[in-house]
């Protein structure tokens, strides 16, 4: 079987259900970068040993926003799909909880970095905002469900705080040495 199938070759793809929409279609940036996202989350998860029973979950969790967010609203397709649930978002406000008891209280902002591994969280972070700004553009459109958009803002939070996790000491702003 060919990978390649030269429908696209005019700027225009297939969203799940069928429906054929132009390559830039808000979906298709929203769907896309969920897609970016769970790649980076696999150099992440590629790079450590740690976490990653929660890496997989995550991966599989975008997988089902993506294939949500790729599909037409009024399908039957998209009623049969598996949904993000408020226990997805819980899952990962339990990881949080339990990174973040072990670390410092935070009383500044960030540097992103300190070590390859919390560099790649801070990736994982900024992507996941980014797609989680395309979800809300597509939502002026196209109704998306509110789980997808409350998982995309945790799931940030979650790498924010696993990047600490990774770093002896938080790289902290210092206004002042500006």
């Amino acid at each position: 079987m060919k990978i390649y199938t030269k429908t696209g070759d005019k700027g225009t793809t297939s969203l799940v259900n069928g429906t054929r929409v132009g390559k830039d279609d808000v979906r298709l940036e929203a769907y896309g970068t969920l897609d970016e996202l769970s790649a980076f989350v696999a150099v992440l998860m590629d790079s450590t040993e740690q976490f990653q029973e929660q890496f997989f979950e995550i991966q599989k969790k975008l997988m089902v926003a993506e294939c949500l967010l790729a599909t037409d609203d009024g399908s039957d397709l998209k009623k049969q799909l598996p949904q993000l649930t408020d226990a997805d978002v819980e899952y990962l406000e339990r990881n949080i909880d339990a990174m973040n008891a072990e670390l410092p209280p935070l009383n500044s902002l960030i540097v992103p970095g300190g070590n390859i591994l919390a560099s790649r969280c801070h990736v994982c972070r900024t992507v996941c905002r980014r797609a989680e700004r395309a979800a809300v553009r597509m939502n002026r459109e196209f109704e998306v469900n509110e789980v997808i958009l409350k998982y995309l803002n945790r799931l940030s939070d979650f790498f924010f705080v696993m990047s600490r996790t990774f770093v002896e000491d938080d790289r902290k702003w210092q206004p002042e040495e500006c």
